[in-house]
């Protein structure tokens, strides 16, 4: 089971989702791709397994993965100030992944029906996701 956390800028977020995910999973490859180099290197330091950067890694990774984790925002052209492609939105909208999206209302996205929580909370529930998610497919691609 490989799960992409995709996440740009800082790489805050994604940094805070790799954390999480291996406490829970920490079984699980866990590949960091990153819109650029800050974010790839803070998800490597949180302890993904492997990391790429860029438009290219995105999209061709997108083709190899079970899951893929991020904020709302990355199935979104140019959101992320525009660090996140087309190309990428397409790669990771049309890929065969499960998708775990967190709902952060950013990038002229608003979620509606969603709970105002914070951010720790989100988290919680994504990892609670993928966790269910991996236990139900473990193996299965």
């Amino acid at each position: 089971m490989r799960i992409a956390v995709v996440d740009g800028q800082g790489g805050g977020i994604g940094r805070a989702i790799v954390e999480k995910l291996k406490a829970a999973l920490p079984n699980v490859e866990i590949l960091a791709l990153g819109t650029n180099s800050a974010a790839t290197g803070q998800m490597l330091r949180a302890g993904a397994d492997d990391g790429a950067t860029g438009e290219n890694a995105i999209a061709h990774n997108m083709k190899s993965v079970d899951v893929v984790v991020g904020v709302i925002a990355i199935i979104n052209a140019n959101s992320m100030m525009g660090e996140l492609s087309p190309k990428m939105a397409q790669a990771i909208g049309e890929s065969r992944a499960y998708k775990v999206l967190l709902p952060i209302n950013r990038c002229n996205i608003h979620v509606v029906s969603v709970e105002e929580v914070p951010l720790s909370i989100h988290l919680d529930n994504a990892v609670r996701t993928i966790r269910e998610y991996v236990v139900n497919h473990q193996g299965i691609r």
